[in-house]
């Protein structure tokens, strides 16, 4: 190709190649685009990212048995370092001889110096109990003890000798372990290191976990069942009726969540209005009040009527477009109205019911404070002992491995609602 046949070059005003000034001027939207979303970005990596990865790391580390932190000035002080050193040293299941015992001493007497002892009890004290009286009582004695350490340590407190004791300090020497995750699904290492199900009086999280998975999957249904037949009223209904329906949805999430749970407490009590209404109709004797409160049907009862308006508007974001003509064709055609409801109708509404049921449960297996008050020792939830670890045990590592295997069946969840319906299919509204 000669000079004379090449295209011309085209090129802006000012002789720029027109080529690098579009790929200029798109980059600046580019970044124009990212300043704007820039502050979302930064508000969902403080807020939701970043605690949800400390949440991760949490839930397999808890360090205290081998570093003390001061309080006062949040100094790290490496401390257990040579018992770490020969547990590191010795396999797992060796015996602990006297050089074992006499870095467990000189450990006790660090601890007195730093006043931790009762940080690294308590961080033992998760998986045996009575750790904490034990080093707090050890650390007191610890300057006075002197060799053979073995000898003076079990003549001291026989519990020293403790296998499972010993086995949870090996455990605990690691910086990151799986123990919490154990506990978590009421398992155990034995001394030997091998996990074994920990005794039946003390399996309490896989009856939770499945407690709140069974009261979610019932409040999904109960609301399901409930809030169906309200959107297509709502739906149906011209507009200026159903705008004022509308608000009466809408009107729970103007109310205070604490407000309606209480509301509850007072309807559903052994004196309250319903027992003194099914007392009036004689439906029940006086001595006969039926226990609607402080169990799993105040659980249930209260949970549907706060999370029925989730349900009720997906719904409604879907019933709302379908043309009624779609019906009255099909039933034209000699479908009978079961026929007609069933091939056309119900499956134009897929989305919405998967929408409604997907965010009610997520919001189900969450929920604190309906069933802390209404719900007594027979209807709490999973989310009420997280808060008992985070609150009152203390054992934060335990309440992040609840919370981290909570939030994995939530992502399993949403996983087969995308599989079965499709995430593009969902309708919030």
């Amino acid at each position: 190709m000669t000079a004379e046949t090449m295209p011309p070059r085209l090129e802006t005003a000012d002789g720029r190649p027109l080529k690098a000034a579009l790929a200029a001027s798109q980059a600046r939207a580019r970044r124009r685009a990212f300043y704007l979303v820039a502050p979302l970005l930064a508000f969902i990596l403080l807020t939701f990212v970043m605690p949800i990865g400390q949440l991760l790391l949490r839930s397999v580390s808890d360090p205290r048995f081998i570093e003390h932190v001061d309080k006062a000035t949040g100094e790290v002080t490496p401390i257990m370092v040579e018992l770490r050193d020969w547990f590191a040293t010795h396999p797992d299941g060796t015996e602990p001889d006297e050089a074992a015992y006499a870095a467990l001493a000189r450990g006790l007497v660090q601890l007195k110096d730093l006043r931790g002892q009762g940080d690294v009890g308590t961080r033992i004290n998760y998986e045996v109990s009575g750790a904490r009286s034990l080093f707090t009582g050890g650390a007191r004695s610890a300057d006075r003890l002197e060799p053979p350490y073995k000898e003076a340590l079990l003549a001291d407190d026989a519990d020293w000798g403790d296998p499972a004791l010993w086995r949870a300090m090996r455990d605990a020497s690691d910086r990151y372990t799986f123990n919490f995750y154990l506990a978590a699904l009421d398992m155990a290492r034995d001394p030997s290191g091998k996990v074994v199900p920990v005794a039946q009086d003390r399996a309490v999280y896989k009856l939770l976990f499945q407690r709140t998975a069974v009261l979610s999957v019932t409040i999904t249904v109960l609301t399901l069942i409930l809030g169906f037949p309200i959107a297509h009223l709502l739906a149906t209904l011209p507009l200026r009726y159903s705008n004022l329906l509308m608000i009466l949805v809408l009107l729970p999430f103007w109310t205070s969540l604490l407000v309606r749970t209480t509301s509850w407490i007072v309807l559903l009590q052994s004196q309250g209005v319903v027992n003194n209404i099914l007392v009036a109709l004689g439906v029940v004797g006086e001595d006969g009040r039926i226990a609607l409160i402080y169990n799993q049907i105040g659980t249930v009862v209260a949970m549907t009527h706060i999370l029925l308006p989730f349900m009720v508007l997906p719904l409604y974001s879907v019933m709302r477009p379908i043309k009624p003509s779609y019906v009255r064709a099909a039933r034209s055609l000699g479908a009978t109205s079961w026929t007609a409801f069933r091939r056309i109708y119900l499956p134009q509404t897929v989305p919405g019911i998967g929408a409604g049921a997907l965010l009610v449960f997520i919001l189900a297996v969450g929920y604190y404070i309906t069933p802390a008050l209404v719900g007594g020792s027979s209807g709490q939830l999973i989310s009420n002992l997280i808060a008992f670890h985070m609150q009152n045990s203390l054992n934060w590592s335990l309440a992040a491995a609840l919370a981290a295997l909570l939030l994995a069946g939530v992502l399993i969840l949403y996983w087969l609602y995308d599989r079965l319906v499709g995430i593009d299919n969902l309708k919030l509204g």
